[in-house]
């Protein structure tokens, strides 16, 4: 049988839980309002943004975004409907393809980046000071290295 975890680390469990159910839907609700994207859609557009030729592999785009092969393609296949995305043969080798940012993509994201911003200064930002902000980043860096080293499979390269 596992062993309970104590008060303190039970209370720490489900204060992270709620808080981040909370901040989740508090910033997709205001991403929502502000732009009309989800959560999803923004952090497309972002990975997209960041890149050489503002394309990635599908693979690719899945880890980054921690997302199912199947999950992407239905994400990227409802960007590519609003014109937000394009889905190109890869280049290189023609098997693969990859996610491409549109013209009218980067305009949403350069439109909804703001009103993004302002939301999550609000909301989780602003109320921290650098000492919680440099706590956070340790502890979250430190765990997300972690569970990515022990992912059991890599997305392929739809």
């Amino acid at each position: 049988m596992t062993e309970s975890l104590d008060n303190d680390r039970l209370t720490a469990w489900r204060a992270y839980i709620e808080a981040s159910q909370r901040l989740f839907t508090r910033l997709e609700d205001d991403l929502r309002v502000a732009s009309g994207l989800s959560f999803a859609d923004y952090h497309v557009l972002v990975l997209l943004s960041e890149v050489p030729g503002q394309r990635l592999r599908m693979g690719e785009l899945a880890g980054r975004l921690v997302f199912s092969p199947s999950r992407l393609t239905y994400q990227v296949s409802s960007m590519q409907r609003r014109g937000l995305v394009a889905r190109q043969p890869c280049p290189e080798d023609g098997r693969g393809s990859e996610a491409v940012l549109t013209a009218a993509g980067l305009l949403a994201l350069r439109e909804a980046a703001p009103h993004h911003l302002h939301s999550v200064r609000t909301h989780l930002m602003d109320d921290l000071d650098d000492a919680e902000i440099a706590c956070l980043t340790r502890i979250f860096t430190r765990l997300g290295q972690r569970l990515q080293g022990t992912a059991s499979a890599a997305p392929s390269d739809s």
